[in-house]
């Protein structure tokens, strides 16, 4: 292993791979982090971008369980987990 691959972490997991909880937990830290206005520019509109790709995988995840939710409700809430998947 070269001296250069050990100094450069390794990148963050893609949105779409993590749990809403872990994605949404990752996208409050950016917030505290840019909100302190101490990154430099490139770091801050790299982690801007980062930060809109984990909002929009949380989006996605929240749609797909209001889906699930008005699927159950409109069953009478007699709907089993298999007919939801």
């Amino acid at each position: 292993m070269t001296e250069a691959s050990r100094a450069r972490p390794a990148p963050p997991p893609e949105p779409g791979t993590l749990a809403f909880e872990d994605a949404l937990a990752e996208l409050e830290q950016i917030v505290k982090t840019l909100e302190t206005g101490q990154l430099r520019l490139e770091d801050a509109i790299g982690a801007y971008e980062r930060g809109e790709a984990l909002r929009r995988h949380c989006a996605a995840k929240l749609a797909e369980v209001e889906a699930r939710v008005a699927a159950i409700v409109e069953a009478g809430g007699t709907l089993g987990l298999r007919e939801l998947g």
